[in-house]
């Protein structure tokens, strides 16, 4: 292949948000760690047959002196082993290869990158450290694409673990259908009065950060005016399980609970009585394209064919509660109504559109002023990117995890949240003139976690126990004291820390007033588990053949379920027979 780069195709104009983000120092760096040692030839063999053919990464950012000197970009040809970079290492004298791979990452991230070729580099090392047997770590400019844009590439690029030939399977979400045309009439003006003032509301606070509303000075904001940073790249691997425990057991999202364990962490930051006065916010990244399906941009890279990519994202100013509760749960609910109420307006669109009008109105220099101010008024930068949900290979190469994070603006904190599989990686890029020791603030974050899944066991456990008094409750009014039945009809309901179900071999033998309508046989019993160990409340829901007049019994069976729905979040599987079975609802 050609060393030298020509010309193949006119050249294009720099999106809105590229041209934001257009500064060489604007970066983000992906590390993959592989479940065995990297082979850099493959590396060279997929990338000729897949990335070089995304029009980002075989395309240089030049300055067009024609266009009132705007960026834009030139398709190029590509040596892709100018790209792919393999350090001579001595391996046997790295004494820590953890902090060894942590300060290769950060001296990478300082450097600014080459505008003189296309804006991507691979570095490939040979480094067994304790989460993987190798690393890849991936250095692409800002301008290419967002988080979402190349993790959906990535997708397109890899290959299911147990079946090498096959592209990962891509989910879209599905909605339900209001039947009813005039429900949806009066539903709809009532969301959209919701969402025009709530988006007023929003914007006003959007223009007076970028005029002159700054955060006030906190223990995590940089300095925008001193023009240096030295940036430090962590991560930290985290349970999804432990984060999907507190999203279910909340009903919740799981940027919620990420957004909350944030602000829980930020309220460790001063004493009670500073928290109290602080204003800390931060600048959280909304996709705005539509879901991306995996096939049609593998068909780009091996076909060539035409798909929307690179950078559509909005911007939100989220205020984080940092004040001091007593109750680690009432961060999460915070985090919950906030981001609700942005969700209903329309701040990330009109973030994007001002980019864009600012751009055709007064040019490049004016969209890197407006970034600057937002940035610079704000503490930190927020994003979470959801990953794979099944284990896939990348070039061949198992993956075991991935990291990343985003330098952008002059905010001395950006925390990342990448999943993959049945992981959460946190990712933490710190400017270290402003925050000298991040692994402490990693270590809070978890601990935070930690607090807040405690705190969501018990609120488990609590509604536990309010679910056995309401069914016991209900059972003595509604059977045990029919007519002139004086028996006492007992269910054997298990405490929280029973582990196994017993069979009851008893039988009640009821009023002869009763007798052939109501008899009682204790069966099996579903088990639903709020976390295994630990110490978490169990509750078992009681599946009782009941033998009743159908009247009773279509009674009884009504308000169990209701009781159920209500209080547990259960909700009743459809069944053939006599037996109650439960299952947890969505």
């Amino acid at each position: 292949m050609e060393k030298d780069m020509e010309r193949e195709e006119p050249m294009e104009p720099l999106s809105p948000m590229s041209h934001m983000l257009s500064s060489p120092n604007f970066v983000i760096v992906i590390t993959f760690g592989f479940k065995i040692r990297c082979n850099p030839s493959k590396f060279v063999e997929g990338i000729n047959k897949s990335l070089i053919n995304a029009p980002r990464f075989s395309s240089k950012m030049e300055i067009d002196y024609k266009r009132k000197g705007e960026p834009v970009w030139i398709p190029v040809k590509v040596r892709v082993e100018d790209h792919i970079i393999v350090p001579d290492l001595d391996y046997p004298n790295i004494e820590n290869p953890d902090q060894f791979v942590e300060d290769y990452i950060s001296t990478i991230a300082n450097i600014p990158m080459d505008m003189s070729k296309p804006l991507w580099e691979f570095h490939l090392l040979n480094v067994k450290t304790s989460k993987a047997e190798s690393l890849a770590i991936v250095k692409i400019h800002h301008s290419v694409g967002d988080g979402m844009s190349l993790m959906s590439l990535l997708l397109a690029c890899s290959r299911k673990t147990s079946d090498p030939d096959a592209l990962i399977s891509s989910t879209v979400a599905t909605k339900k259908l209001v039947n009813s045309l005039a429900w949806w009439l009066v539903v709809g003006f009532l969301f959209l009065i919701r969402v025009t003032f709530t988006t007023i509301v929003e914007f006003f606070k959007l223009i007076l950060t970028v005029c002159f509303m700054q955060d006030t000075k906190n223990p995590v904001m940089g300095n925008p005016s001193d023009g240096f940073q030295s940036w430090k790249l962590i991560h930290r691997i985290i349970s999804l399980d432990d984060v999907k425990f507190v999203k279910d057991t909340m009903n919740m999202k799981v940027n919620d609970v990420l957004l909350g364990m944030t602000q829980a962490d930020g309220s460790k930051a001063e004493k009670k009585e500073i928290l109290e006065k602080l204003r800390v916010r931060g600048a959280v990244a909304i996709n705005l394209r539509p879901a991306t399906r995996i096939e049609d941009l593998a068909d780009m890279m091996a076909k060539g064919s035409k798909c929307r990519w690179g950078n559509f994202i909005g911007t939100i100013i989220f205020p984080l509660w940092v004040k001091f509760e007593n109750d680690p749960l009432e961060y999460i609910r915070r985090a919950k109504a906030t981001m609700d109420r942005k969700k209903i307006s329309l701040e990330a669109f009109i973030f994007y559109g001002i980019i864009k009008f600012t751009l055709k109105l007064f040019g490049g220099k004016a969209v890197e002023d407006f970034g600057k101010r937002i940035f610079g008024h704000t503490s930190l930068a927020f994003s979470n990117v959801k990953g794979p949900d099944e284990e896939i290979s990348f070039f061949h190469h198992p993956i075991s995890y991935i990291a990343g994070s985003a330098l952008v603006g002059s905010q001395a904190l950006s925390i990342h949240f990448i999943s993959y599989v049945n992981k959460i990686v946190i990712n933490l890029a710190v400017d270290t003139t402003t925050i000298p020791d991040p692994h402490r603030l990693c270590d809070d974050m978890v601990e935070a976690l930690k607090i807040i899944k405690y705190a969501a066991m018990q609120e488990k456990r609590s509604r536990g126990s309010a679910f056995e008094d309401m069914l016991r409750s209900f059972l003595d009014q509604q059977v045990i004291n029919d007519g002139s039945c004086k028996s006492r009809w007992i269910l054997p309901l298990m405490k929280p820390s029973a582990m196994e179900v017993k069979e009851s071999h008893t039988k009640l033998v009821a009023d002869k007033a009763l007798s052939g309508r109501l008899r009682t046989e204790p069966q099996s019993k579903t088990t639903r588990d709020a976390e295994g160990g630990e110490g978490v409340a169990r509750v078992k829901a009681l599946s009782v053949k009941i033998s009743l007049s159908s009247g009773v019994k279509t009674e009884l069976h009504s308000n169990i379920n209701h009781v159920s729905h209500l209080v547990m979040g259960y909700e009743p599987k459809e069944s053939g027979g006599d037996t109650d079975d439960f299952k947890e609802s969505p």
